[in-house]
């Protein structure tokens, strides 16, 4: 029996192995190394000692908290009118189907949805409203990155919302509770699971985001995979891109310790 089970996770093991342990462990040997590949802690006291790297960090924190902040409040409405409908399924499906479509076609079709002439222009345009610069802003790069990650927002929260046992709103009501009130008693702490398994999906992705700051919003909008990005693709520091990247690896750590429920432990209703 344990020899068929050892059997089975041989593939898991191996892929963990190969696409994360050795990546992460070759990435950290390259942040201590300097373009010639001499080893130096120089990348890492640079980046903790340049406003311009902390002040990045800073950006991509805001920007990855506003677009968590954005889906959360747009999804939880949506799961929980989404799990009180008849055809649930088919609804949930077409939540999903936007995210099988590549990234890229999504972020060019947002740039002739949003250009000056685009739809949303030239819908402006009937009521006399002047071409307006949407593309390339701050709040284009937050529409459609919020756009893109409120499915995964959407799910966890759907499926923590199914699983609320009617009897206890039922009870709640007897017991003569407002319907605020047995959303915020019964409804919102047992649902905070699904809302803890959002906010890691969406928070810890959207720290990373780097195609749609260039597309959207026009390189006015500057995070940690940006940086990364550039100096592995455009200045060749691959121990400065590596340096970022271990520190970006380890706030996503952070991130998930944080927002991780451990204790599986019974909620306790309470008015």
């Amino acid at each position: 029996m344990n020899k068929r089970k050892y059997f089975f996770l041989a593939p898991y093991v191996l892929w963990i192995t190969f696409f994360v342990v050795l990546p992460i462990i070759l990435i950290t040997y390259q942040s201590f190394t300097d373009i010639a590949g001499k080893l130096t802690l120089s990348n890492y006291v640079t980046f903790f000692t340049n406003g311009t790297f902390l002040k990045m960090t800073l950006s991509s924190f805001w920007y990855a908290f506003l677009i968590t902040l954005f889906a959360l409040l747009i999804s939880y409405p949506a799961a929980y009118i989404l799990s009180t409908l008849k055809r649930a399924q088919l609804w949930l499906l077409l939540i999903i189907l936007p995210t099988w479509i590549n990234l890229l076609l999504k972020a060019y079709a947002f740039i002739g949805i949003l250009g000056r002439d685009g739809m949303v222009n030239s819908f402006l345009g009937f009521f006399g409203v002047a071409p307006q610069g949407m593309l390339f802003t701050s709040f284009a790069f937050l529409f459609v990155a919020t756009y893109i990650e409120i499915p995964f927002m959407i799910l966890p929260i759907y499926n923590s919302v199914i699983e609320l046992d009617p009897a206890l709103l039922r009870a709640s009501q007897d017991l003569g509770a407002s319907k605020f009130q047995t959303f915020k008693k019964v409804v919102l702490p047992l649902t905070l699971p699904g809302i803890q398994a959002g906010v890691q999906a969406v928070f810890i992705p959207s720290l990373s985001l780097f195609m749609l700051t260039r597309l959207i919003g026009g390189n006015k909008v500057i995070t940690l995979g940006t940086a990364i990005e550039e100096y592995f693709l455009t200045t060749m520091n691959w121990g400065m891109g590596s340096t970022i990247g271990v520190i970006l690896i380890a706030i996503m750590i952070i991130t998930m310790v944080f927002t991780t429920d451990r204790k599986k432990r019974n909620r306790r209703v309470n008015f």
